[in-house]
């Protein structure tokens, strides 16, 4: 069995995620890949309500294959997860079962959930610019626009195969084809400043030791920098750029999402799909959006204060569903071209 760390909040014990209490009464059961401490003021505020109890199960890693060898007695009620890949990961895997429930139908806009229901988008992250403040005049840029020459020995950016720019990627082959976005590919490669390394935050301290003029990462990693007391070099990494949303005069930006799903198995189904109607509120998305930097889905959640300064945010309108069909095509063009090699002389 796949091998993960496990927290347990509140006063509930790691024991509680036993097939045997999962089927106490007042309990639900969340497999989650999101942090437990980001998550924590939602299941406080759920519980509150409520009277729900929620067990939380944090996995690094391998939450597909848990639930699948824990197979007809796992005790997932609900899986919380971040990006498109992961959850249309657990919907192939089988380890999740369609729900149809007007109260989070109403909620969630059709372009942030499964046609079948098996998942459904809570927050959004838009996949934006880093951009020096001191180096870039630039306000507004189009995701083509990365391809020009202009651009060269000016950008950097994390591995190419990562999820994150994957899920990017396979939103310009939806838009343009493949052809056009093996092209375009070719064209980043070579205004690259470097090869692809580190991870978002890594592009801001490259961009504020002077290596690279626009960098390629989510909104959200900039509200963590911004409010990172234990490292406060990132607050001087976050002051020295400003965002730029891509395409935001067409299109719109590529967003991605964090997520939820209903277990195949939910021991403790009517309290999963309680805990999802409340997680699908304007109330609990206020809340999740203040938490973790993002952009709710719902029609009157409110951002964060931190996030509005970035500026508006214009999502393109695209089903993640059709980004996800083509992130097979985006991670062989990768290949492809050599992204991850960096620009070649």
């Amino acid at each position: 069995m796949t091998s993960i760390r496990t927290i347990a909040l509140g006063a509930v014990s790691v024991l509680a995620l036993s097939a045997g209490s999962a089927l106490a009464d007042g309990e639900v059961n969340i497999y989650s890949y999101r942090q437990p401490e980001l998550i924590q003021p939602l299941m406080d505020a759920f519980t509150k309500e409520t009277g729900i109890k929620t067990n939380v199960l944090f996995l690094d890693k391998g939450l597909v294959e848990r639930i699948t060898a824990e197979g007809a007695n796992s005790p997932a009620d609900v899986i919380l997860t971040v990006d498109i890949a992961r959850l249309t990961e657990a919907k192939d895997g089988g380890v999740t079962q369609p729900l149809n429930d007007d109260d989070i139908n109403n909620q969630i806009p059709a372009q942030y959930r499964d046609t079948d229901g098996n998942w459904f988008g809570l927050t959004t992250r838009g996949r934006v610019l880093y951009a020096s403040k001191d180096r870039v005049s630039e306000d507004a840029i189009t995701y083509e626009e990365l391809a020009d020459p202009k651009w060269k020995g000016r950008i950097c950016m994390r591995d190419g195969q990562h999820s994150y720019n994957i899920g990017l990627f396979a939103s310009m082959v939806a838009h343009h084809g493949a052809e056009y976005t093996e092209k375009w590919l070719a064209g980043l490669k070579q205004n690259l400043v470097k090869k692809p390394d580190g991870n978002d935050r890594a592009q801001a301290k490259a961009i504020h030791a002077g290596e690279c003029d626009l960098g390629l990462a989510n909104t959200y990693y900039l509200g963590l920098m911004k409010t990172n007391e234990k490292e406060p070099e990132e607050k001087d990494w976050a002051a020295s750029v400003k965002v730029l949303f891509p395409n935001a005069a067409d299109r719109g930006t590529h967003v991605n999402i964090s997520g939820m799903a209903l277990a195949k198995n939910a021991p403790n189904k009517d309290n999963a799909v309680k805990l999802m109607e409340f997680l699908a509120s304007d109330e609990a998305q206020t809340i999740y959006a203040e938490q973790v930097f993002e952009y709710p889905v719902g029609p009157n959640a409110k951002v964060s204060e931190i996030v509005a300064g970035f500026g508006p945010l214009k999502a393109d309108t695209l089903p993640l569903v059709d980004i996800a069909a083509n992130r097979k095509t985006a991670s062989e063009l990768v290949d492809k071209v050599g992204l991850n090699d960096g620009a070649t002389q």
